[in-house]
């Protein structure tokens, strides 16, 4: 493949913006994108959707079709079902190598905008293994991209997105059994002085209360500062048993969704080693990056939530502003509306401190019991991680020496949150100088064959 000027991880809102900007400011412009079809997490499969599933999933989504057309239109090289599975610097610029249709390649770039948007954050609960245990941003995709709903599902945790899904759900004719809300009764005082910035973002507030009506309306039992949260089966989910003001419950049921927010999708830039910095009130680490979103290696750009949670707007904003800043560097003239869309972004964002007090994470999940599994794919439990801190592991890499958590497939991703806050609650220091996994290529599972039949040279 010939050089580009740029190249752009992921085509969710901030990778479809970006790449618009780049291109109508005259630059070559690669995408590569995991799914079959730009959209990314939150439009996921957008130009699929009919009629129905388009009322289902509400005016937010269905929005995402008209930047879908737009990204189309730009004529950008978008490389589907490409999976990146390693990143490096060269004489020439960037060197992605990623992996498509069972072949390995590589695209070369003067600049990287890195666009994988967000993850959601593990939700370690006693049983959170067992069948029928999934999250609430699984259930979304799978409702987005099969417009299929399940039965009885239990909600459990809290955020925007629990509520969306369950208003998503109603629409679709088959409401949740229940939700289970872990916001203790503490956060909405302490929400308040938040309130006045919040107001600059009352759209998203009534967009809020809109869901949380519907919800309502359907007769969903909603259970407030849930705690004691315990998946009880065998073989398979059978039940929740939880505690709410005082007395405790357990309702039946096969399926049940976790969540309590999602965090940047750090791989790459961890790979890349680029600065990080632990953000207290997102509870949850993050490149650090200038206001175009470059992070501390030069050329190399975050926008979208992968630079911090803000949601799809804020996401768009910013993938624009890099897409253009990419630009100018490039020697193309000065975009007259940086300034405007810094201001737009900015005002985006006047929400979030009322949000993350709100909706923090779940103090149950964040300090389980020792025998909850934190490393699914090395079956660690959360007292193994305990005892190696104890034993003076300093951070999750000694950890990883010592159990292999985040040595499995996902290679830290599901488990590295969980890690870091259990050393760092053992040891008393912060998530911050506890640290996080140091990730390696590659990224991603990669068979030996494809491996051994790549030929980065001859690309």
């Amino acid at each position: 493949m010939t050089h580009q000027d740029l190249c752009i991880i992921g085509a969710g809102p901030a990778g479809m913006d970006a790449a618009i900007a780049a291109r109508q400011a005259g630059l070559s412009v690669t995408v590569l994108d995991e799914a079959l079809r730009p959209g990314g997490q939150i439009y996921r499969d957008v130009t699929r959707a009919d009629d129905s599933r388009l009322k289902i999933l509400g005016p937010d989504y269905a929005a995402g079709r008209k930047l879908a057309e737009a990204f189309a239109a730009s004529e950008s090289t978008y490389l589907s079902g490409a999976t990146v599975w390693h990143v490096e610097t060269d004489a020439t610029g960037y060197a992605l190598s990623y992996s498509q249709n069972g072949a390995s390649h590589v695209v070369r770039a003067d600049a990287l905008i890195v666009a994988t948007g967000a993850v959601e954050r593990p939700m370690p609960l006693p049983g959170w293994t067992l069948p029928g245990v999934t999250t609430t941003g699984a259930l979304q995709i799978l409702l987005k991209t099969a417009g299929t709903v399940a039965e009885d599902v239990v909600l459990i945790g809290c955020g925007p997105l629990q509520l969306l899904l369950a208003a998503q759900m109603v629409a679709a004719g088959r409401p949740p059994r229940a939700i289970l809300e872990t916001v203790p009764n503490a956060n909405y005082l302490s929400a308040l002085k938040h309130l006045p910035g919040a107001l600059r973002g009352m759209g998203y507030l009534t967009k809020g209360l809109t869901l949380l009506r519907k919800v309502r309306a359907a007769g969903v039992p909603i259970y407030r500062d849930v705690q004691d949260i315990s998946l009880d089966g065998d073989s398979q989910l059978e039940a929740v048993s939880f505690s709410a003001r005082g007395r405790s419950h357990r309702i039946e049921t096969g399926t049940a969704g976790l969540h309590h927010g999602v965090v940047p999708n750090q791989q790459i830039t961890r790979l890349m080693r680029c600065e990080h910095v632990w953000n207290d009130a997102q509870h949850a680490f993050q490149p650090v990056t200038d206001s175009y979103g470059e992070t501390s290696l030069p050329g190399l750009y975050v926008a979208g939530d992968g630079a911090g949670i803000r949601g799809a707007r804020s996401a768009a904003l910013a993938g624009r502003i890099a897409g253009l800043r990419v630009a100018e560097k490039a020697g193309r003239p000065v975009s007259p509306d940086l300034p405007r869309l810094r201001r737009e972004l900015a005002k985006d964002a006047a929400v979030r401190p009322f949000l993350e007090t709100l909706y923090a994470p779940v103090a149950q999940a964040l300090a389980p019991r020792d025998e909850v599994m934190i490393c699914r794919c090395e079956e660690v439990t959360a007292g193994q991680i305990r005892a190696a801190a104890k034993a003076n592991a300093p951070g999750p890499n000694q950890v990883k020496s010592f159990l292999r958590t985040g040595m499995g497939p996902c290679q830290g991703r599901t488990c590295g949150l969980a890690v870091t806050g259990l050393i760092a609650e053992t040891s008393g220091r912060s998530p911050g100088e506890t640290g996080y996994f140091r990730i390696r290529p590659p990224l991603k599972p990669l068979s030996l064959s494809e491996l051994a039949a790549f030929e980065p040279d001859t690309e």
